[in-house]
């Protein structure tokens, strides 16, 4: 079946794929979510949704007699995360000239989907009952210093990373933070000759990013293990056909995809 009903659009097989690497290439320099998360998938376009494991909790709740159910499991449908975007009439048919199609629509498309990925990957949805990063139940939270001033950026996540390690984590760590933090890390340390984010990004592995989608003040530190988190996908970024409409092709950037926070406690949000 094509379910992006792409039988249905009058474009050449040298066009869609132009389509594709507009939005793919777009997306990719957005998403920082999946820098650190491992993807769990694709699953591809039948599966509906993934089991999430809560690997804080190991026992089972007895129903009736031999039959149990996990306590510590969930199913969570996989969201549809889409941006529309409309390709003119004219300029595809400028395109059939000397002129190359314009696909900034799809570039600007590909970015809002991006950025909706990783605000889920981050904040998570309270109306669809899905954790972020930065809202789920059971991380640790620690005050921030003045991350302008001083040291205090760097002793804050050495004491975020003692914390995690210090409560068994082992592997990967990322620390994420919104640009304002960023910046303020960028100035040389006294008597070191490096900058402060040179020496946070030490404490991590090299694994120190930034994102608009953070908005100001933000910052996390997680361990980026499959045991502790992830992201199921679905269908991966793609391009769907939607209609014509006076004239003109509408298309929709979309996938399906869902974090999924197994160890909360792998996770240290500074307030």
């Amino acid at each position: 079946m094509d379910y992006l009903s792409r039988g249905s659009a009058p474009f050449s097989d040298e066009l869609w794929g132009k389509i594709d690497e507009a939005v793919i290439t777009s997306a990719r320099r957005v998403l920082v979510g999946r820098r650190f998360l491992n993807l769990y998938g694709p699953l591809g376009p039948t599966v509906p949704g993934v089991f999430i494991d809560d690997l804080r909790v190991k026992k089972e709740d007895e129903e009736d007699g031999e039959i149990a159910t996990s306590s510590a499991r969930k199913y969570k449908e996989l969201p549809i995360i889409k941006a529309d975007f409309t390709l003119s009439w004219r300029d595809l048919e400028l395109a059939g000239g000397v002129y190359p199609v314009d696909l900034s629509a799809a570039h600007e498309a590909a970015t809002k989907a991006a950025a909706a990925e990783d605000r889920l990957i981050f904040f998570g949805s309270e109306k669809l009952g899905i954790d972020g990063l930065l809202t789920v139940k059971g991380s640790a939270r620690m005050k921030r210093g003045d991350w302008s001033v001083g040291e205090n950026a760097f002793t804050d996540v050495s004491q975020a990373v003692l914390a995690l390690t210090d409560a068994g984590f082992t592997g990967r760590l990322a620390l994420i933070v919104s640009p304002n933090l960023y910046a303020a890390m960028q100035r040389l340390q006294p008597g070191t000759g490096r900058l402060e984010s040179e020496r946070v990004a030490d404490l991590v592995g090299g694994r120190l990013y930034t994102t608009p989608v953070l908005g100001r003040d933000r910052a996390v530190l997680v361990v980026s293990e499959p045991y502790t988190m992830d992201l199921a996908v679905g269908v991966d970024f793609s391009v769907a056909y939607l209609e014509l409409k006076d004239l003109n092709h509408v298309l929709r950037v979309m996938e399906t995809a869902l974090p999924r926070i197994k160890r909360p406690d792998a996770v240290v949000v500074f307030e």
